[in-house]
């Protein structure tokens, strides 16, 4: 009499797995989206129709009212400009900077390079707030306060640190043969990083031009520290003042807010392949 084996349910095992990933995947993407969905609807709804029981999750009569109180009776198109123009050149210096530096660390024999790589990473993780009032007198004293550059250097200053570290891991394991190459054909070490390295390594430049960039547009404490002046404001700090004494404009704030997400969700939207790519290969490549 013949027995044959029983196979274990693996497919029923794999199937519940995968059926727990596509579940938790909607529920996680429900949650992320929820608030932004909540600020867009806020920021077309009428005044008269926030805040009513039950909730309504779409107005009855959709507004642009808010929108042009944000761009009309605000600064607020100023306030976008020093963003976007600090945001900008800070990033364009971080890039920059990072690229170099990272180059250095992983591909030229520099000394002590663990220890200054643990130092980058305990100044990228250091809370704003304990040095804010340092940098506001060195500022002061330098007469850097209400200007651009008063934001961009501490800007640089503290996204560096980030950037070289995601630059350093992401360079680190490239074949040599690239600047082998180079070498042969006469390039120098600056050349080489421009035309050869330049190009291989732009995943990690778009991870750190995005975070980067995402971090200067938002940042408030050192913004609002710094600029006192209403024409060097930044956004966030700028929607923060929009209420007075006896009203906070919600639906101004939820459209000014909208205004400030748009331009990241567009660069997360276009370089999503190059970040995600950018940011795996420097947390992989320790």
């Amino acid at each position: 009499m013949s027995t044959t084996a029983v196979k274990p349910p693996r497919r029923r095992g794999r199937r519940r797995v995968f059926n727990t990933v596509n579940v938790s995947a909607v529920v996680i993407a429900l949650v992320t989206a929820a608030p932004i969905y909540w600020l867009l609807v806020n920021s077309i709804t009428p005044t008269g129709e926030m805040g009513t029981l039950p909730p309504t999750f779409w107005p009855s009569e959709p507004t642009l009212t808010h929108y042009e109180e944000a761009f009309g009776q605000h600064a607020f198109g100023r306030y976008v400009f020093n963003s976007l123009l600090v945001a900008c050149l800070a990033t364009t210096f971080v890039l920059g900077l990072s690229l170099f530096a990272g180059y250095a660390l992983a591909r030229m024999p520099v000394r002590g390079k663990g220890p200054i790589m643990v130092f980058l990473l305990m100044i990228s993780v250091f809370p704003t707030i304990a040095v804010v009032t340092p940098l506001y007198m060195i500022e002061r004293s330098l007469g850097l306060l209400n200007t651009h550059v008063g934001l961009i250097l501490p800007y640089v200053a503290f996204n560096l640190p980030f950037a070289v570290w995601i630059m350093r891991n992401y360079l680190k394991d490239l074949p040599y043969e690239l600047e082998e190459s180079a070498q042969i054909d006469g390039a120098s070490t600056t050349r080489t990083v421009w035309s050869v390295i330049l190009p291989t390594v732009r995943p990690g430049l778009f991870a750190v031009g995005v975070f980067t960039f995402t971090a200067c547009l938002t940042e408030f404490l050192m913004a609002m520290t710094f600029n006192s002046e209403d024409d060097m404001r930044t956004v966030p700090v700028g929607i923060a003042l929009f209420g007075s004494e006896f009203e906070v404009p919600f639906g101004t704030i939820f459209a000014a807010s909208v205004a400030t997400v748009l331009p990241i969700a567009v660069l997360a939207l276009v370089f999503r392949r190059a970040v995600v790519a950018g940011m795996t290969a420097g947390a992989v490549k320790g």
